[in-house]
């Protein structure tokens, strides 16, 4: 799928398990998630659900932070075999949820950064921006997560579930592409076959364009819509 579905689904993926997860505990962490985790969750898992992309040159993560991105984006590209090979797996969706959950237990700091690059992450994805205009675009976006970073850490946000949130970015990225022509190695690197391979649809054909992503909108719509106008939900803060 493109940039845009993958960033939406992060969003609508992390909606949809907010009233599961809500107030329970997994491997020792707490999910009390308020309005503010709520928006920096569909964010994050936004911007994570980009990631795997870093192994191909000209994706939308691969570009969004000039040639930072695109040499982190040639060394995954090198270590994991190429496009939609490892980091479409199971394996890069574990090694990346392990890495920020150390991350988050080392450093306040290091925590508003990777939250800061996810979130800028994911309004790239989102299209916030000036598409023929990248100069431009980059200080909008700049900005805009900037002023986003900002106010939920001026809200105090309890970001233990961050490593979480990441890794289930991920996944939804590799389900994502499962479904188009391509499929994904899930299993890599110990069985590296294709899941879907030759069965879905074409990326950015009619199917993702006219059914996927009005989809996906519709589900950001609702989720919102049921998840802040739902008072027994969410808990006092």
């Amino acid at each position: 799928m493109m940039g845009h579905s993958h960033a939406l689904s992060g969003v609508v993926g992390w909606m949809a398990v907010v009233p599961f997860v809500q107030g329970s505990e997994f491997l020792g962490l707490s999910f009390e998630l308020g309005p503010g985790e709520i928006v920096a969750g569909s964010l994050v898992c936004a911007g994570a659900a980009l990631l795997p992309d870093l192994d191909h040159k000209s994706a939308t993560v691969t570009k969004t932070y000039g040639k930072v991105t695109e040499t982190l984006g040639g060394i995954l590209n090198w270590a994991f075999g190429g496009h939609r090979m490892g980091t479409h797996s199971f394996f890069f969706a574990a090694l990346m949820g392990t890495i920020v959950t150390l991350l988050a237990l080392w450093s306040e700091l290091a925590v508003q950064i990777f939250v800061f690059l996810l979130i800028g992450i994911a309004l790239q994805g989102l299209g916030f921006g000036l598409d023929k205009n990248r100069a431009a675009s980059g200080v909008i976006n700049a900005l805009g997560t900037a002023a986003i970073t900002l106010g939920l850490y001026a809200a105090g946000l309890n970001y233990t579930w961050l490593g979480v949130a990441v890794a289930f970015g991920v996944i939804l990225h590799f389900f994502g592409d499962m479904i188009t022509k391509m499929g994904v190695p899930i299993f890599w690197p110990f069985w590296k076959k294709r899941i879907g391979q030759n069965r879905g649809f074409v990326t950015n054909g009619p199917v993702e364009q006219k059914v996927v992503t009005p989809l996906l909108t519709v589900g950001v719509i609702v989720g919102s819509i049921y998840l802040f106008d739902w008072p027994t939900l969410l808990p006092d803060h």
